[in-house]
């Protein structure tokens, strides 16, 4: 199975530089997973297709304002740190740019002092081992100096740090955010409970390497990043009701899926627990758990179109993805939504 594979032709006024005012005013195209056929709505539509008795599954991560641009004491010179994942303490794996700069030693200044990183160590793929003093709550320096970590697509200025998170957003900790998610309104959630479906809180922390291009040719070398999760027992509860009493468990978004997929037994059942997963999902996988799937429009040649190449069939998800082109859908993290079923 080749990358070029899943590649499609993407005119780049397509890709959604901006959320709409209303979350859930997106388009939503429903694909029949098993016939190919699609169908055109409005997101807040998605809520006649879900049955009662099925249950939601959301990814209830909170992304963190994890850009921070400082200068390098002694020179000056503009450094820009990324915030991947926190080892231990005030310990960061970061991404600095330029790298060239951040040689072991050096300390960077960010908001003229406030608060200050130095590079501890290089680690896997030229990324930086920060430690970072301050005074003070780090989560609050932070929210005060960093901006938030949108993906190189989108060259908009974000205005509203708040539409880069989902409403539901509880536990910070991610640098990119679970955009199938993003669609929904408190409202939204609302009625989907009153009509009698169960919506279970999974937690997965986003890594950047959602965004990192598939560089092999072979899909099967491909190595996924690794990233942290967590099941309590209220959500896995939830879940197994919905497959013993045959009922759908729908995720929100490929983290969601990734999640419950990695936590599964070899029955398809889930307990409480937390971990690290690097699950790649790819045409062949047979789910465990999940039976539909809400998603974003994908990247040509992802790991995410990948997966859901995996639930519907690549020939499905392209023949969608070449109608959704034709249709003016609105691409990637502020884009339109797709209901697999």
């Amino acid at each position: 199975m080749k990358t070029s594979d899943f590649y499609y032709d993407l005119p780049e006024e397509l890709i959604a530089q901006d959320p709409l005012e209303n979350r859930s005013d997106s388009r939503l195209m429903v694909l029949d997973k098993k016939t190919g056929a699609v169908s055109h709505h409005i997101f807040r539509d998605i809520v006649e297709y879900l049955q009662p008795g099925d249950c939601l599954v959301i990814n209830d991560t909170k992304v963190i304002p994890a850009r921070l641009i400082g200068s390098k004491e002694g020179t000056g010179a503009k450094i820009e740190v990324l915030l991947l994942k926190r080892k231990t303490g005030d310990v960061w794996e970061t991404l600095v740019k330029p790298g060239r700069k951040a040689k072991p030693g050096t300390r960077i200044q960010f908001g003229d002092g406030l608060l200050v990183g130095e590079v501890m160590d290089i680690v896997d793929e030229g990324n930086r081992l920060i430690r970072f003093e301050f005074d003070g709550i780090f989560e609050e320096i932070l929210d005060q100096l960093g901006q938030m970590p949108l993906p190189p697509y989108i060259t908009h200025q974000l205005k509203d740090k708040d539409r880069y998170n989902t409403v539901y957003a509880t536990h910070s900790g991610s640098a990119a955010a679970p955009t199938a998610g993003l669609h929904f309104t408190p409202e939204l959630l609302r009625t989907i409970e009153e009509k009698g479906i169960d919506i279970a809180r999974v937690t997965l922390h986003v890594g950047l390497g959602t965004f990192r291009p598939v560089k092999v040719d072979d899909v099967e070398n491909h190595h996924m990043h690794s990233e942290f999760y967590m099941i309590d027992e209220a959500a896995s509860e939830k879940i197994n009701r919905a497959k013993e009493n045959g009922k759908r468990v729908i995720c929100v978004g490929t983290t969601s899926c990734r999640t419950i997929e990695s936590a599964a037994d070899e029955n398809g059942r889930l307990k409480p627990c937390s971990g690290w997963t690097e699950i790649f999902i790819y045409p062949g996988y047979r789910f465990k758990i999940l039976d539909c799937l809400i998603t974003n429009f994908h990247l040509p040649e992802s790991t995410l179109i990948m997966l859901v190449s995996a639930l519907a069939g690549q020939k499905h998800v392209l023949a969608a993805y070449e109608e959704a082109v034709k249709e003016r859908y609105r691409f990637f993290s502020f884009g339109d939504a797709m209901f697999i079923c």
